[in-house]
């Protein structure tokens, strides 16, 4: 089995706090693309300006108007591990499909921490937690041996989400795990196929918020076991790798390429990342029309 998570960009209002009337257009519209998971609050979703209860309520606001139309997973990061913990149950409460976690960013962590960290917060959450091992930015990462000792240990550990630059990191927690029932997606849209071909599930990218049909009908066929079709909807995917180091926070370029899609939303990003040069838009919105013609001449 794989699948396409999108770690969903979040609209916000000029106050910095969700705008839920905007937030549903991106709703519909990646359900309409055929994705088959969101992931609420995750590194896209901006989730560091947010305080408990605007997170809380977003949670909240996001699953009544989804309404069983998709997987939801919720990114329960708090800046302090009481919060983390209390957020993660109340989103397991209000029926999320699992938290994911980053664990404590700033101060590095090593694997003796990192266990420490995880098996408690399994202890206390009452639900599925996935773990996001994004090393880029909290400064350390989860490593087979550790993440299987979690799995063996915590049976509510179900997945990892591994931003990880060399896929061969993924393929130590794979094979650490062999014998587990664990999912691990990559968190790189161009390692999707490496990702599957080490007994992944398959990817939690955000390139699926501007091309979210193009990511389903990946997954479909690869599926079907349509190769062909999977070696030219993959080429396309990695076409669009450039978007991510266009501009130090992509979401705010995602959001502006979103609305080139049809999706009528405010572009706006958290503070000091809602500036965009109109050459560096001008290059995303080429990049992703070229693809989008490309889809187009395959379907």
């Amino acid at each position: 089995m794989c699948e396409i998570i999108v770690p969903v960009v979040t609209i916000f209002d000029e106050n910095e706090k969700p705008d839920f009337e905007e937030n549903k257009k991106v709703i519909d519209f990646l359900i309409e693309g055929g994705v088959d998971g969101i992931l609420v609050l995750g590194s896209t979703g901006e989730f560091t300006v947010l305080d408990y209860e605007d997170k809380l309520q977003f949670a909240k606001d996001y699953y009544e108007y989804t309404n069983g139309r998709v997987d939801l997973y919720f990114g329960s990061n708090c800046a302090s591990f009481e919060d983390t913990v209390k957020l993660s149950n109340e989103a397991i409460k209000i029926g999320y499909k699992g938290v994911m976690v980053m664990g404590p960013y700033y101060f590095a962590m090593d694997d003796e921490k990192i266990f420490i960290y995880y098996n408690e917060l399994a202890k206390k959450v009452n639900g599925n937690v996935y773990i996001y091992n994004f090393p880029a930015r909290s400064g350390y990462s989860v490593s087979g041996e550790v993440y299987a000792k979690l799995v063996e240990e915590n049976s509510n550990i179900v997945g990892l989400k591994d931003s990880v630059l060399d896929p061969l990191h993924t393929n130590s927690l794979l094979r650490a795990t062999e014998g587990h029932k664990t999912k691990i997606y990559s968190g790189f849209d161009d390692q999707f196929l490496y990702n599957l071909s080490t007994g992944g599930s398959g990817c939690i990218g955000a390139l699926s918020n501007l091309v979210p049909e193009i990511w389903s009908d990946l997954v479909k066929s690869t599926k079907e076991k349509n190769f062909d079709r999977v070696y030219k909807l993959s080429n396309l995917i990695h076409k669009l790798m450039p978007l991510y180091d266009l501009d130090s926070n992509f979401s705010h370029l995602f959001k502006k390429l979103m609305a080139v899609r049809g999706v009528d939303i405010s572009p706006r990003s958290i503070f000091p990342y809602n500036q965009l040069s109109d050459e560096v838009f001008e290059k995303g919105k080429d990049i992703l029309e070229k693809v989008i013609k490309e889809y187009e001449e395959i379907k």
